[in-house]
């Protein structure tokens, strides 16, 4: 049974995967002008965002985490005229090691969007985020991990989880 549930996931996963890889995203999408869209044409486009961030200057940043399963977040940028400045996807690993040590939670939430998980390791008093990302190879899932000690980055490390534990059952 074990193995039947294991192969019936992998082929979901990959007819989900196959599906998605078509699917535009905010950073490659046609529709998406900078200067001319606006926020509720990207809503109407991709539904409404998992958090709405204020900018200084009147603006707003719409995140888009796909966590825990997705390996994105992308983050849209509108002024205050609630027009598209731009969109990212803040899960590149450019921008994951911008994560510094001495940075707040509410820093590395802002930068990199929702977590996938948080962990606290009471030996250590560590509480580690981690954020499901793409891997540089196929085979094996990676994850990025932000280890904090009373809320403020204390280092980065990433965690390769192989086939064998990469669904929930196994």
């Amino acid at each position: 049974m074990r193995e039947w549930m294991t192969m019936a996931g992998a082929a979901l996963a990959t007819a989900v995967m196959m599906t998605l890889s078509g699917c535009a995203t905010p950073v490659k999408d046609e529709r998406m002008r900078p200067g001319v869209s606006t926020g509720a044409e990207v809503q109407q486009y991709y539904g409404q965002p998992s958090r709405v961030w204020p900018e200084a200057d009147g603006g707003r940043t719409l995140e888009y985490a796909t966590q825990p399963f997705g390996q994105t977040c992308y983050m849209v940028r509108l002024d205050a005229q609630d027009r598209l400045v731009s969109a990212i996807d803040a899960l590149t690993e450019k921008n994951r090691f911008r994560v510094e040590p001495g940075m707040s939670e509410e820093q590395v939430t802002r930068m990199l969007g929702r977590e996938r998980s948080r962990v606290f390791y009471k030996l250590s008093g560590e509480d580690v985020w981690d954020w499901s990302v793409a891997p540089e190879m196929n085979g094996y899932l990676l994850r990025f991990n932000v280890h904090f000690k009373d809320h403020v980055v204390v280092r980065t490390s990433q965690s390769v989880v192989y086939p064998d534990r990469r669904f929930l059952w196994d």
